[in-house]
């Protein structure tokens, strides 16, 4: 059992940034995808960013793409996922999820991950 655990979740003004990372106990990434999605209250959760922890391969949402970026830290075993120019749209609930993979591919549904971490906040104000 993989257990995910997301942190650096908070408050930030619009055009600000975080960094949220993903860390996993118990689990060292290796032939895994590792996934950021992102939920608001009444909507379906949606992808944002992914990686191919050993192709490094990656994929974004429209939305994320040139703002955002997903990368791996070998030395600490965590995904991170730098958020710039945040908008009061990023608002949600913020999900790491993974999946063991042994081809290069970059997951994008929801369904295609096993392991889901607990989420962290991330609020942008207008």
């Amino acid at each position: 059992q993989v257990h995910l655990v997301e942190s650096g979740g908070g408050l930030v003004q619009t055009g600000g940034s975080l960094m949220l990372s993903c860390a996993a106990s118990g689990h060292t990434f290796n032939r895994d995808a590792v996934g950021w999605f992102r939920q608001t209250p009444g909507k379906e959760r949606e992808f944002v960013a992914a990686i191919n922890w050993s192709f490094g391969s990656t994929s974004y949402s429209v939305s994320a793409e040139g703002r955002f970026t997903i990368a791996r830290d070998t030395a600490k075993n965590t995904v991170t996922l730098q958020m710039n120019s945040l908008k009061p749209e990023d608002t949600a609930v913020y999900y790491c999820a993974a999946r063991t993979t042994y081809s290069v591919s970059v997951p994008r549904l929801r369904r295609e991950y096993q392991f889901w971490g607990q989420g962290t906040q991330v609020t942008v104000s207008s």
